[in-house]
């Protein structure tokens, strides 16, 4: 059986000096995903300022990916352990008569700046992850 796919959003980011908070959720539950500063840092930047004066590893990549043609299909959260979240980025490129769809494991972070910057891609949590996932209070 396959696995239920939810959709989540970008509710907000909390910054502190030692963590970030990047806080997602559904219209019933929201969780928490903690990371590095200076990834709460480039997400809020983007969010603020928009464009960069010098690229960050996601907007090379970003850019790589509309150099080859490549869309951002969805963002998957697939697991969680203990605090720790997982997630797969689907990509997709055309070449030739030939759809190519791939699969990549990457921290659910950098997935959601790169949802972000193309435009909301949608970021979808497997049903179980939502249900073991520590709800937070906004």
């Amino acid at each position: 059986m396959a696995a239920e796919l939810v959709p989540v959003f970008f509710k907000k980011i909390m910054q502190s000096r030692s963590y970030t908070v990047i806080v997602l959720g559904t219209e019933k539950k929201s969780f928490a995903i903690y990371t590095d500063p200076s990834v709460g840092q480039n997400i809020q930047k983007h969010l603020i300022e928009g464009h960069q004066p010098r690229p960050f590893t996601h907007n090379l990549i970003n850019s790589i990916f509309k150099g080859l043609q490549i869309k951002i299909l969805q963002i998957v959260i697939n697991d969680v352990e203990d605090t720790i979240y997982f997630a797969r980025l689907f990509i997709e490129q055309n070449c030739g008569d030939i759809k190519q769809i791939i699969e990549i494991d990457a921290r659910p972070s950098d997935c959601i700046i790169l949802a972000l910057i193309n435009n909301n891609v949608p970021i979808y949590s497997k049903n179980e992850v939502l249900e073991k996932a520590i709800s937070i209070e906004e």
